[in-house]
Parts: C-alpha cells; sequence; structure tokens
C-alpha cells in the first residue's frame, strides 16, 4: 500500500532535477512535483565548490538553484537528506530512505555521480581529501587554514582549478598528474602546455608523467611519495581522480546501461523504459554532435540543459536534446576557457589568435571537420563552432585556412 502519489518524481538533488522542476512549472504543468535528494541542500551549483565558495567569497546561499522560498512558491516539493532506495518501474513506485513508498506518473533519474577513490596505503590519513559537494569544500577550506604545503593528486578540472584557489589563499601548491601537461587528456598536450604555463606562472608546481604510489604520516599525511620516487611535503592533499556515474538505482529496477557507463537513453533523454527519463551524469544520450552515437558527460552545463528537455518531453513536446555540449574553467583570476564538443579523437590543430597572448580558439579536426573548438578570451567564435559541430562539413582547405586567421568571417564558414 503506497504512502502517497505524485505526477512527477525527480530523483537526485542536483541541477539536472531542479532544472526540471523549474521548466515543468514553467511550462504549466500541473499536479504535485517531488524532488528527491540525499545532498543536506538544496539543489546548487557545483562548480562554485572548487572557486569562490571554496575561497569562502561567496555564502552558503549563493550557489543556490533558487532560494529557498522559491521552492515552495513554485509548489514543488523538496525533501533533503532523503535518498530513493528502491524502484518498481513496473508498478511505478519508489521507497524513500524515510519509509515511505510514494507512487508516481513519471520520473527523471538524475543521481549524478560518486567521486573515484584512490586505494593505496595512508589513503585512510587525515586532511586527505576529494571534492564533491558543498560540505566537502568546507572541509578543504578548514583543512588547509594552517597548512602551508598542499599537493593536488590529477592534472584536470578539479586539479587545477583547486589548485588556484588555494595559491590565490597563499597555499604553496603542487600537482601530482598522470599526464604530460594539465588538462592534456581533453585539449591535447598543445593546449594543454598553455595552461600549465599559466599556474606556473602563478607559482603552482606541475609534476607531470607521474602518480601517487602511497601517502606518509602519522595520523594526518605528511609526505606524498610518487611512482618515480618524489618525496613531496603536504600538510595537506586533494585528490581529483575522476568520477564515476551512480548508475546503481537504475541498475536494479532493470534500465538499460550503456556502453559508457550510464542510462541508456533516446535523443529525448527517454530510458528503456517509457515514461522514465535520465539526465545529467548518469544519463548517455544520443549525441548531436556524434552523428547519434551514444555520449554521456560530467558537467554543469550538460545537465543544466538536460533537465530542461526531460521536462518538455514529458509534457509531451517530444523534442529532441540538441543543445551541443558545453564546458567550462575557471583558473582563480588568472584566466578562463570554454570547450564544445567534445572531441574524442583529432588529427589536425588549428589555431586562430595567440596562445602566447592568451586570446585564441583551438580547433580539433578529423578528417577536415570540426569536432570541437577550445576558446580563452575569444567567446564569440563559439556560436560559428557549434553550427561546424553540428553540420559536420568536410573543410576545404580555403576553410581550414579561415579558421586560423583572426580576421577572416567565420560565418562564411560555418555556413
Amino acid at each position: 500500500m503506497v504512502d502517497r502519489k505524485v505526477d512527477y518524481l525527480l530523483i537526485g538533488g542536483g541541477l539536472a532535477c531542479a532544472n526540471c522542476a523549474r521548466w515543468l512549472r514553467e511550462e504549466g504543468a500541473p499536479g504535485e512535483i517531488l524532488l528527491v535528494g540525499r545532498e543536506p541542500d538544496p539543489p546548487y551549483n557545483r562548480p562554485n565548490c572548487s572557486k569562490g565558495y571554496l575561497r569562502g567569497q561567496e555564502s552558503r546561499e549563493e550557489p543556490l538553484f533558487r532560494p529557498n522560498e522559491w521552492w515552495d512558491e513554485q509548489d514543488i516539493e523538496l525533501l533533503t537528506r532523503t535518498s530513493v532506495t528502491g524502484l518498481d518501474l513496473q508498478a511505478r513506485t519508489a521507497k524513500l530512505s524515510t519509509k515511505e513508498e510514494v507512487e508516481f506518473d513519471q520520473a527523471l533519474i538524475a543521481t549524478g555521480a560518486n567521486v573515484r577513490r584512490l586505494n593505496v596505503d595512508g589513503c585512510e590519513l587525515e586532511q586527505i581529501h576529494y571534492l564533491r559537494t558543498l560540505g566537502n569544500a568546507d572541509a578543504i577550506r578548514e583543512g588547509v587554514a594552517d597548512a602551508e604545503e598542499v599537493v593536488l593528486i590529477g592534472g584536470s578540472y578539479i586539479g587545477c582549478e583547486v589548485a588556484a584557489s588555494l595559491t590565490l589563499m597563499g597555499k604553496n601548491c603542487t600537482i601530482v598528474m598522470q599526464e604530460q601537461a594539465t588538462l592534456e587528456r581533453g585539449f591535447g598536450v598543445h593546449a594543454g602546455r598553455h595552461f600549465q604555463e599559466l599556474l606556473e606562472a602563478h607559482g603552482v608546481r606541475v609534476h607531470g608523467g607521474d602518480e601517487l604510489e602511497h601517502f606518509e604520516g602519522h595520523g594526518r599525511v605528511a609526505k606524498v611519495v610518487t611512482r618515480r620516487g618524489l618525496e613531496l611535503a603536504a600538510d595537506a592533499v586533494v585528490i581529483g581522480a575522476g568520477v564515476t556515474p551512480d548508475v546503481q538505482l537504475a541498475q536494479r529496477a532493470g534500465l538499460q546501461i550503456g556502453e559508457h557507463g550510464g542510462v541508456r537513453c533516446s535523443s529525448r533523454l527517454e530510458s528503456s523504459v517509457p515514461g522514465v527519463y535520465a539526465a545529467g551524469d548518469i544519463c548517455e544520450d544520443d549525441s548531436v554532435v556524434h552523428g547519434g552515437a551514444p555520449l554521456r558527460i560530467e558537467h554543469w552545463d550538460v545537465a543544466f540543459n538536460h533537465g530542461k528537455t526531460a521536462a518538455l518531453n514529458m509534457l509531451g513536446h517530444d523534442v529532441p536534446h540538441e543543445e551541443v555540449p558545453y564546458f567550462f574553467s575557471v583558473l582563480g583570476d588568472w584566466g578562463e576557457l570554454e570547450y564544445v564538443g567534445p572531441a574524442h579523437d583529432w588529427d589536425e590543430e588549428i589555431v586562430r589568435g595567440s596562445m602566447h597572448a592568451g586570446a585564441f580558439t583551438n580547433w580539433y579536426l578529423k578528417d577536415g571537420a570540426v569536432k570541437a573548438a577550445l576558446t580563452v578570451g575569444r567567446p564569440d567564435d563559439l556560436d560559428q563552432a557549434r553550427r561546424l559541430l553540428v553540420d559536420g562539413v568536410v573543410l576545404d582547405q580555403a576553410q581550414r585556412a579561415a579558421l586560423g586567421d583572426p580576421d577572416a568571417d567565420l560565418a562564411s564558414v560555418a555556413r
């Protein structure tokens, strides 16, 4: 016997569910909306955790998706500190950690991702941190208050952004990473070197082509030892070793899981069960820029736009998700990047502008077609990049030359 019934059950306390709830109401959805999230905070913008909030420049309220009173104003029931422990998709019921059982008509599953934890000797020592939530950011800020030396494990977004933030807070930061250059896995060595040099110019030390061997210390971490034998003093450590999609609930419910580890969805973000949708980090949908091939992305902007598409399709609008994936990163107040793609591989890079001057767009091509674009200080290039990505047109020599000419009209290439 169920305890109650709702029209829309949104599972996950992040941005995808929050934006879905918003668009359901903005599009006039009647009925009850229940959003269930396991975190203690209402939905918030997770990128703030490594930037202004980490540095103590933002209040707890500033990262929130909407002010606390907004949820009541929109007649959206928000349950924090609550998990969905089981789903029966045939009966359309969900069991909550509160012991309540809820029946629903349609559901969105957006359970996000969990940090990948490293299991090495010394990993149980104090002052070894991971960053995923506002609470994690609080712990890092408090943990480094009296620290001088901080070691970052990993050279991707988290490692670089946290290194920049902590350096601005007066800490000596060192990055240890497997890559030869920071952010190399997404952007290649050439662009990666640009960002590494930016970090190094502000005092961040970078050790590439290496990896963590173990930690040392007595109760609290004191040293990081690498595979190549480096011994780095560490008053605190922040690990950015990636995340894994949290699909356990979806798997137990019998939803199809795709080749990239996410819930396999159509271009409408509908799962293998009609009326049940997925969004955000766990959603593996038909990519608008990869010929309809399955794609799963872990980024703020993708989750945000997934929420809107899911809401519209819950309301019967039958719209494909056509937003080109967009990424951004901010390195303290030293620089920021924007990127559309992603390019899984490429055989040509064309630079428009100057990396040395800090204003450029790096185009990634495969067999003559644009597969991604990374820009610093040239945001107007992204609109044309999106068109080129969606069209997938093979560019001739003159068009490729125009990509690299800051004075050429990109609109003519995109046409």
